[in-house]
Formats: C-alpha cells, sequence, structure tokens
C-alpha cells in the first residue's frame, strides 16, 4: 500500500508536530503553512493576521500501519475543537482548527468523524474545526521542524 498524506491545523504547530511524531505508522512530519492568501509565506507573514494561513502539519503516512481514521482521532484529542483561532495562550486565526482534506475519501471521513464528536456531547460548546479542501502547504522555516525535539521542551 502506497503511503498517503493528511494535513491538520489545530493550535501551535510545534505541539502538534511532537504529538503525531509519537503516531506509529507515522513516517514523517513537516510543518508549515497552509490555507492562506499569501505565496512562500513567513512565521511573520503568519503571525500579521494578514496572510489567512494557519499553523499547519503534513503528516506522511503509511495506510497499512495507520489509517486516516486514526489520525483523526489524535487530531479531535491533541487541542480543542471549540475555541475559535485560539488553542491555549495562542490567540489568531492562525491557530484555528481545520481539517485540510486532499481528496473526497477524507473529505467524508474528516465530516462523518466531526458529526460523530458533536453527537457525543463531549463538549458544551459547538466545534468550530473547519474541513476545507488542501491548498498550497508552505513550509516552514527549518529552526521550526521537529521545534521540540531540537530545543528538549516540553509545550502544552
Amino acid at each position: 500500500m502506497e503511503n498517503q498524506k493528511a494535513i491538520f491545523a489545530a493550535g501551535c504547530f510545534w505541539g502538534v508536530e511532537r504529538d503525531f511524531r509519537k503516531v506509529k505508522g507515522v513516517i514523517s512530519t513537516r510543518v508549515g503553512y497552509t490555507g492562506g492568501e499569501f505565496r512562500k509565506p513567513t512565521y511573520e507573514d503568519v503571525c500579521s493576521h494578514r496572510s489567512g494561513h494557519a499553523e499547519a502539519i503534513e503528516i506522511i503516512f503509511d495506510p497499512s500501519v495507520v489509517s486516516y481514521d486514526e489520525l483523526l482521532r489524535v487530531f479531535w484529542a491533541i487541542h480543542n475543537p471549540t475555541t475559535l483561532n485560539r488553542q491555549g495562550p495562542d490567540i489568531g486565526t492562525q491557530y484555528r482548527s481545520a481539517i485540510f482534506y486532499l481528496n473526497q475519501e477524507q473529505k467524508e471521513k474528516a465530516m462523518k468523524s466531526k458529526s460523530k464528536l458533536e453527537g457525543s456531547n463531549q463538549y458544551k460548546r459547538p466545534i468550530v474545526t473547519q474541513i476545507v479542501p488542501a491548498s498550497d502547504f508552505w513550509q516552514a522555516e527549518e529552526y521550526h521542524q521537529n521545534y521540540i525535539e531540537k530545543r528538549n521542551k516540553k509545550i502544552s
């Protein structure tokens, strides 16, 4: 089975990347920017709130080891999908919750998983996660890649 790709945004990409790198079957990750208008955005562009991009993670995974459905379960578990443009102390549209689907199957699975979570009554507030088609993914600067591992820090 050929490796597949998934793209998620769930707040600051450092912690999101750390969490997905722990998942068996995830082959590689890279953090970057997607969902906005700027071409080749920098971190400064994204933090300016003018680019429209989200901090996101691109995951390459082996579907014979981990399914897209399992990646969705991890996505929902690692952040609060009810806070609009915010995760913890990080505030701004670049920290929004979003699933960037790459094909119709991913779209359907993402919609189904969101609907299931909404019906679970796990959250008192509405889920604000966007489910949108993937657009260009711009890799973030090298110092952002595997940031927590490089700095041996814990980000919560």
